[in-house]
């Protein structure tokens, strides 16, 4: 372990060295994320899943860091040019960009001007015109040949060799780069001839910003246009500054002839050398950092969306909407069991509406349907009326969602849907994605690739790697924090439980399918490994077990501490999840119990909630989503008029919120807050329920635009 590193982190994430230590041990005994920020919290002082993420990360990135500068500086001394002034500056680089520049001189070169003069013999002249030799004239005459005919030939040459020399010094590149950063402008304009027929890039077409201050969405907008050939984008800054500088760096003498080459190998090395190379440097250090931006927004969007509060004790109508196709209607379970599949014609061309509507009063007589949610793609909104017309004359209260159905399709063709409904057609596997979406979106959701449920903003656009890293990671947290039921759970929840593997799936899955179900935690330890168990047994929960506490979030490890406490307060476990529990354990003074137990405040603290709330969903603490029973259309919008709806997605520059239009309104992150924001996350989720006014309407395009200010 390195202690360097482990002080940088105290310091960069401001904690304390414990807990870094602490962490980084129990990672590299195969403990994973969720687990320590569960069961763990002693040890790191209760650190979060993101922060022990984060340690993991940094300190990752300092070990690669300080391999790349031992490879760096053993590279330099097999070649006999390491100094002692070098090594210090390589061990002392905080960047990886700091420690490539270093190394830059003395890498292996592919062919260059440079390489080719030093190959004519020009290397000792290049360094006579660094010394600013007075005679460098009659010194060039010395160094013709066959291949170099005359003293101005070698001299020109030469020039090649000090171009590159003054683009491989480190100091200069630093300087450079820092300059390009605070004084550059990233330039954009459209491509001759290029096609862009939607003005998808219509505002970069003539546009220019200061590199510090373009923020991620724009850079990835810009980046996207030029991978689409519509745009040219490049960095440009006033260089007088820079070219002074070299030459206050680089000559001493008066000497006119040695200056003047001096001056045209500056000219050289920064047009044809280092500013296009630094150029690409900073286009890819912008594009790494907007890439986290939108890759932690994107992960920030999928969690609230995968955390949303489930539909409980519900039957739900999945309606999937269409024209010529028709709607297909799957009736589901409060526990997530298809009941019934159907289609129904209301639209064009059949325009069946009667048959439809008797149909979908049927339906909801025959199954007790509660709500119908209703997917958001082709013909939502013709569907939403004619659904709101006919619940009004259904024997029974009945309400309707519209449901964001990204990714449905994709479900719906996948081979995991085909295995689970291998009777049904895709439009009729989505129906019930839909509606499963709503009964409970963590279980669903999992099953889809996090790309396709458009929460998102430039997704594809960032490094696939990174993205898919951020979202496992993302998933895993949701998953683990709600636990899941190991009786009912699918193989794809089950994939993201701590510890698990798909081995260890399997072994689940065929032990469950020889026994039926699983009666207590205890039996899954003949089928883990001790470790397997370890990890993963407090996610895995059993409701209606032969043990009580195994449908708790309590870990077996920590099973005598509950029944001690139980004990201590003259409570069995009867009363587990009662009012008296509750109100017996409420006022406990942790620490002094805690003492007792032999055990630890955050245990404690977690087995005392437990105890009180034995089945508690974090999700449950969230708001439910808006249930409808009436439509809104944007002739019916007024100026001024206020309005609820659920935020869809949060990007950079605001979040998209659904108010029931067919296309979801804008608020700007400048109508937000009355507050300065930097980013939309500090006050909105997705998810989210909140009450916004209608700033603007422009009916052609069939915008909105919303505030979330007070008036």
């Amino acid at each position: 372990m390195n202690d360097t590193i482990i002080k940088n982190i105290c310091k960069e994430l401001n904690i304390k060295e414990y807990q870094v230590k602490n962490t980084l041990n129990l990672l590299s005994e195969g403990a994973t994320i969720p687990f320590i920020a569960r069961y763990r919290k002693e040890a790191t002082g209760a650190l979060d899943e993101n922060e022990i993420n984060q340690i993991n990360e940094v300190y990752t990135y300092g070990v690669n860091l300080q391999k790349r500068k031992e490879d760096v500086i053993r590279l330099i001394d097999e070649k006999g040019m390491l100094t002692d002034e070098l090594k210090t500056s390589i061990l002392n680089a905080e960047k990886l960009v700091d420690v490539e520049d270093l190394y830059r001189p003395y890498k292996e070169k592919k062919k260059t001007k440079a390489t080719e003069a030093i190959k004519l013999g020009l290397e000792p002249l290049a360094k006579e015109i660094f010394r600013e030799n007075k005679d460098i004239l009659e010194v060039a005459k010395k160094f013709i040949t066959d291949k170099v005919p005359t003293p101005e030939f070698a001299l020109e040459q030469a020039c090649f060799i000090v171009a590159e020399n003054i683009s491989d010094n480190a100091s200069f590149r630093k300087y450079i780069r820092n300059y390009l950063y605070k004084n550059g402008i990233l330039k954009s304009s459209k491509k001759k001839n290029a096609s862009d027929e939607a003005g998808t890039y219509e505002i970069y077409y003539n546009y220019e910003i200061k590199v510090s201050w373009i923020k991620p969405h724009q850079l990835l907008a810009l980046n996207r246009g030029e991978k689409e050939g519509v745009l040219k984008v490049d960095i440009t800054a006033p260089m007088d500054k820079v070219q002074s500088f070299l030459e206050n760096k680089l000559i001493h003498k008066n000497n006119p002839e040695t200056t003047k080459l001096l001056k045209l190998s500056i000219e050289d090395s920064l047009k044809r050398l280092i500013l296009p190379s630094i150029e690409r440097e900073i286009r890819a250090d912008l594009t790494e950092k907007a890439e986290e931006v939108a890759i932690k927004n994107f992960g920030i969007n999928l969690k609230n969306l995968l955390m949303q509060p489930p539909i409980k004790s519900k039957t739900v109508l999945g309606f999937d909407p269409a024209f010529r196709t028709g709607c297909k209607l799957a009736v589901i379970s409060p526990t997530g069991e298809l009941l019934h599949i159907d289609v129904i014609y209301p639209h064009e061309p059949k325009n069946d509406w009667e048959g439809s509507k008797k149909k979908m009063l049927d339906l909801i007589d025959k199954y007790k349907i509660d709500i119908i949610a209703i997917g958001n793609g082709t013909a939502s909104r013709e569907s939403e009326a004619f659904v709101a017309s006919i619940i009004k004359e259904a024997s029974k209260p009945v309400s309707y969602i519209i449901v964001n159905e990204a990714g449905a399709s994709v479900y719906s063709a996948s081979k995991l849907a085909q295995q689970e409904f291998p009777d049904l057609h895709v439009e009729e596997r989505s129906a019930v994605s839909i509606a499963r979406r709503l009964i409970d979106p963590l279980s669903e959701l999992v099953k889809i690739d996090p790309k396709s449920i458009g929460v998102g903003m430039y997704q594809h656009d960032v490094t696939p790697k990174k993205l898919d890293s951020e979202l496992e990671f993302v998933v895993s947290t949701a998953v683990n924090s709600v636990g899941v039921n190991v009786n009912t759970a699918s193989r794809e929840l089950l994939s993201y439980i701590s510890g698990l593997n798909k081995k260890m799936i399997d072994k689940l899955m065929d032990y469950k399918a020889k026994i039926g179900s699983i009666a207590s935690r205890k039996e899954l330890s003949k089928i883990f490994s001790d470790k397997v168990y370890e990890q993963a047994i407090g996610f895995l929960r059993i409701p209606d077990g032969s043990n009580i506490l195994d449908k708790t979030s309590i870990h077996p490890e920590s099973y005598s501490i509950a029944k001690e406490l139980l004990k201590k307060y003259n409570l069995t476990e009867n009363d587990i999840g009662t009012e008296k529990i509750k109100e017996t354990l409420k006022d406990m003074n942790l620490e002094e119990v805690s003492k007792e137990l032999n055990t630890d405040i955050y245990t404690l603290e977690d087995i005392t909630k437990s105890l009180i709330s034995p089945l508690r969903d974090p999700r449950d603490d969230l708001t439910a989503p808006i249930l409808k029973s009436d439509i809104l259309t944007i002739d019916d919008l007024k100026i001024g008029m206020e309005l609820e709806g659920t935020v869809r997605n949060v990007i950079d520059f605001g979040a998209f919120i659904d108010i029931g239009l067919k296309n979801d309104a804008l608020v700007h992150i400048s109508e937000i807050s009355d507050k300065y924001i930097k980013h939309p996350s500090e006050v909105l989720s997705v998810g989210d329920i909140v009450k916004c006014r209608v700033l603007d309407i422009d009916k052609d395009k069939k915008r909105v635009s919303l505030t979330l200010k007070n008036k």
